[in-house]
């Protein structure tokens, strides 16, 4: 849930929202107690190692494209002829 924040907290005690934001807390910004606007933290991207990911893909059989687009064609029909 949101926290309302006036527009005089904002600019009086930014440093404290940057850092709740950064905890994930979100606001609704109010203007005369009118929501005029709303922060949330942003999602931050997730990166995995590169040996961490090597790892995990070692047992998967590796680069076989024939083997691949076999697999799709048996889920997907792939006929480009148009339907109708």
């Amino acid at each position: 849930m949101s926290r309302l924040l006036t527009q005089r907290e904002l600019r009086n005690q930014s440093g404290e929202i940057m850092r709740a934001l950064d905890q994930g807390e979100s606001f609704v910004v109010t203007r005369n107690g009118v929501p005029v606007g709303e922060l949330t933290p942003l999602k931050r991207a997730n990166f995995a190692r590169t040996s961490t990911l090597k790892a995990l893909l070692a047992g998967t059989g590796g680069d076989d494209s024939k083997k691949f687009r076999e697999d799709l064609d048996t889920f997907v029909d792939q006929d480009p002829t148009p339907r109708g």
